[in-house]
C-alpha cells in the first residue's frame, strides 16, 4: 500500500506540473500584447492598449502624432515655439541627437518615438524607465509615408494615417503628371557644424528635389561613411558640377550657412562664372520644411521646391 501511495503521489505531482505548464503556455499570448508593430530597426514592439503618454525626439514625429489626433507629453527641445502650437506646454526632452534623460523620465511617457539608427543605442535606457520605444527614419518621402503608417498602427489611428498617406501620394502623382520642360541642375548645401555638405539623392532633400523635377548635381559624389545621405564639398567639385541653382538648408539658421559658404567660395576663381551665381539663383530653403523632417507637411516642401524650379522650367 505504501508503494501504491507513493506511486499515486508521484502521479499527482507530475499531473500538477503538467497542468501548470499548460496554464503558463495558455497565458503567454497575453504577454505579447493585444497587437504588435515592427519599427524601422526590425524591432517588434507589443502593446496591450494604445499608448496614452507619448514623447517624441523629432519635429516630424511631433507633427505626425498631432495629425493623427493625439498629443504628446514630451517634445524636442527648441529655442523656438513648438511647431505644433498645442504641444507648446509639453516637456522639452532633448532631441534624437542628445536626449535629456532626466526630463524624459519626469515626463513619464509610455511610448517614445526616436530616430533610427541614431537612437538605437538609447533603447535600453529608455526601456529601463518603463517606456516602449519605436525607431523610425525619414530619408525619403516614402519613408515619411512609412513613418505615418507605423505611428498610426502604434496609436491605433490607422484610418487617419491612411488619409494622410493618400494626400502625400496624390501630391507625388500630381507632380509626376506635370513634368517641367527643363530640369535645373541643383546643388543642395546642408550646413553642418564646421563644414558644408552636399545632400545626395538618397537624402530627404534629394528625394524632394527629384520628385519636384530637379537634377541633383551631387548624384555622383562619394557619400560619407558616417552620414551616407551626404557628401563632402570642395570648390573643385562645385565648379565641375556647374549648378544652375544652389539651395541652402540647415537644422538651425540657413542664412548663416549661405553667408559662410559664399564667403569661402568667393576666394576661388571661377565662382563668379557659375550659372547659379551669375543669375543670382542662390536660395535659402525654409528650415521647418528642409532642415528637419516636416512630417505631414512634406506636401508643402514638395510644392515649395516645385515653385522654385518652375521659375526656369514651365510645365508641359
Amino acid at each position: 500500500m505504501n508503494k501504491k501511495a507513493c506511486a499515486f503521489a508521484v502521479f499527482l505531482l507530475l499531473a500538477g506540473c503538467q497542468g501548470a505548464s499548460s496554464e503558463t503556455e495558455n497565458k503567454e499570448p497575453s504577454k505579447e500584447g493585444a497587437y504588435s508593430v515592427t519599427d524601422f530597426a526590425e524591432r517588434t514592439v507589443s502593446f496591450e492598449h494604445p499608448p496614452e503618454r507619448i514623447a517624441v525626439l523629432g519635429n516630424g514625429e511631433l507633427d505626425i502624432v498631432y495629425a493623427l489626433g493625439k498629443e504628446v507629453v514630451g517634445r524636442p527641445t527648441s529655442a523656438e515655439p513648438a511647431i505644433v502650437a498645442e504641444a507648446e506646454e509639453a516637456a522639452q526632452v532633448g532631441s534624437s541627437h542628445e536626449i535629456d534623460m532626466e526630463r524624459l523620465t519626469f515626463a513619464n511617457p509610455d511610448l517614445v518615438l526616436g530616430s533610427f539608427p541614431m537612437n538605437e543605442k538609447d533603447v535600453p535606457a529608455i526601456e529601463g524607465m518603463g517606456a516602449d520605444v519605436l525607431l523610425t527614419s525619414a530619408n525619403s518621402v516614402s519613408e515619411i509615408e512609412q513613418q505615418i503608417e507605423l505611428i498610426g498602427q502604434a496609436l491605433q489611428e490607422q484610418e487617419e494615417a491612411e488619409k494622410q498617406i493618400a494626400t502625400i501620394k496624390e501630391k507625388k502623382q500630381e507632380l509626376s503628371a506635370n513634368p517641367l520642360h527643363k530640369k535645373d541642375k541643383v546643388l543642395l548645401v546642408y550646413g553642418a557644424p564646421g563644414s558644408n555638405l552636399a545632400a545626395l539623392p538618397n537624402s530627404l532633400a534629394g528625394d524632394i528635389l527629384d520628385i519636384a523635377g530637379g537634377e541633383n548635381v551631387a548624384a555622383s559624389f562619394e557619400q560619407l561613411d558616417e552620414f551616407p545621405q551626404y557628401a563632402a564639398l570642395s570648390p573643385e567639385r562645385i565648379m565641375e558640377a556647374n549648378p544652375d541653382r544652389i539651395l541652402f538648408m540647415a537644422h538651425g539658421d540657413p542664412a548663416n550657412v549661405q553667408d559662410g559658404f559664399i564667403k569661402e567660395m568667393e576666394q576661388h576663381a571661377g565662382w563668379s562664372q557659375l550659372p547659379a551665381v551669375k543669375e543670382g539663383k542662390l536660395e535659402l530653403l525654409p528650415a521647418d520644411l528642409f532642415g528637419t523632417n516636416p512630417g505631414t507637411n512634406i506636401t508643402e516642401a514638395l510644392d515649395y521646391m516645385r515653385a522654385l524650379l518652375e521659375e526656369d522650367g514651365a510645365e508641359q
